[in-house]
Formats: structure tokens, sequence, C-alpha cells
């Protein structure tokens, strides 16, 4: 048989006349290579005591055969002297000392078989216990792994716990921030009706310089009547009193002015109101 090693800490070996083949695992390559080595020491130690055997059963076949044939000889001198009986009596019986050297060479044969077998079987001894005691060794291990895990499953549990608040609390968040899209959302229409409203105004402040425009062209008017006219009595009073007309149409035009600035005033401070209200809300998201 040849151990031969199939991996690094696991080799195997093959009994052909059992028909099988052996495997077996270690704990390192040190002891695998160990192992090896005293493989073939056993190996060679059984080829020596099986040579050793043979030698000595050929020994011993031979002797059987020298004394079987000492043996006719020595019957035959002393036959020379007896009766026929004796000769009958002492003529060597070859056939049995055949059966006998068979005998003997199966009983050989058969005490070593049982030597080899007793020596398997205090391998596969020694294999079997050194299975059990890393077996043991594993199932320790597999404890103290089983335990390490509870502990780990335990802290997950309490992670996934503690996850699970969390999104709670994220979803609470995501609602807030919800319903602020949702404010931000009416105070921008709010402010897009503002900013047109403003448009509005803007338009309408567009006309300013035209009534100012007329009122400069008529006090020009104003100021050339006085000037060509101050001679005419009559015409001035005349004219006196389209200046009052005209004041006074100047007075209620300024008046309207003065309102329609005030309103526009009031519109542009609501409208910046709403900006910073706006601007505080996007801070606070």
């Amino acid at each position: 048989m040849n151990f031969t090693k199939t991996s690094q800490k696991f080799g195997q070996w093959a009994d052909s006349r059992a028909n099988t083949v052996f495997g077996l695992g270690f704990a390192s390559e040190q002891q695998l290579s160990k192992f090896a080595e005293k493989f073939l020491e056993v190996k060679e130690a059984a080829k020596l005591a099986r040579e050793k055997s043979q030698e000595k059963m050929e020994t011993s076949s031979d002797q059987s055969q020298e004394s079987g044939r000492e043996t006719p000889s020595g019957n035959q001198a002393s036959s020379l002297n007896g009766t026929d009986d004796e000769k009958i009596s002492h003529v060597p019986d070859d056939t049995a000392l055949k059966t006998e050297n068979d005998r003997l060479k199966s009983v050989v044969e058969q005490s070593k078989k049982l030597e080899t077998e007793l020596q398997v079987l205090k391998d596969r001894n020694a294999q079997l216990t050194d299975t059990l005691h890393e077996a043991n060794s594993n199932a320790e291990s597999w404890r103290s792994k089983v335990t390490q895990s509870q502990g780990e499953n335990n802290q997950l549990r309490h992670k996934i716990s503690e996850l699970e608040d969390q999104c709670k609390e994220v979803n609470l968040e995501r609602e807030r921030n919800a319903q602020l899209s949702l404010r931000i959302q009416e105070l921008e229409a709010d402010l897009q009706e503002k900013e047109q409203e403003l448009e509005d105004l803007r338009k309408q402040a567009e006309t300013i310089p035209q009534l100012m425009s007329k009122c400069e062209s008529i006090t020009a008017k104003l100021q050339a009547a006085e000037t060509a006219n101050r001679g005419l009595s009559e015409k001035m009073t005349l004219l006196q009193s389209e200046i009052d007309d005209s004041q006074q149409n100047q007075k209620n035009m300024k008046s309207e002015l003065k309102k329609f600035m005030d309103a526009l005033d009031g519109k542009i401070d609501e409208l910046h109101e709403v900006r910073q209200s706006i601007s505080k809300l996007g801070v606070d998201n």
C-alpha cells in the first residue's frame, strides 16, 4: 500500500485485498508529513518482517526435507539386520511430510495475516481515537462559535430595533417636510399674486411721467400767459381764473398722485413681508 498526499492536510491509501480506499485528515501539514514518514517506516518494517518470516519458513522446510532424507537411510541401515515387518514399519512416508510441511506453511501464512490484520486494527483504532479527539475539539469550537453567534444575533436584533425607531422618526420628519412643502407652495402662489399686483401697479406708475409732463406744460403755459398778459387787466382776470382752475386741477392731480404713491408703498411693504416669511420658512426647513 502507498500513502498519497491529496492536499496539504489530507492523505489516502488503498488496500487492494479489501478493495477499500482509506482517507485521513490532519490539523496541519506537519502532522500529515510525520504520518507519511511513519507510514513508510511501518511499510518497510512489514516488508522486512515478511522477508525474515519467508527465510525462516524456507529454512524450516529445508531442515524438514533434510531430516526426511536422512531418516530413510538410517532406517535402511537398521533394517538390514531386522525382519521384513520392521523394514515395512520404518519406511518413510513422504506424503505425511509434505502434508505437515504444507500445514506449517498455512499456519505461518495465517499468522502473518493475523499480524497484518492486528496492525490494521491498531492503526484504525488510533485513527478513530484521533478522529474522536478532533471531533470533540471541533464540537467545543462549534459551541463557542454558536455562543458567539447568539451574542451577535442579540446585538443585531438590538440594532434592528434602533434602526426601526430611527425609520419611524424619519417617516415623521418626511411628513413634516411634506407639510412644509405644501405651505411653501401656497406662499409661492400668494407671492406670484402679489408680484402680479405689483406689476399692474408698475404699469400704472408708468403713466405718472406723462401726468408730470402735462403739469409742466400747463405751468409753462401759465408762466407765458402771466408774462404776456401783465398789461391787460381784463384778460388778467380771466387768466387768473384759468390759473386758479389749473392750480386746483394740479392740486387734485397731486393729491391723487400722493394717494397712488401711498398705495404703491403699501403694496411694496406687503410684498417685502411675504418674501421675508418665505425666506424664514426656507431656513427652518
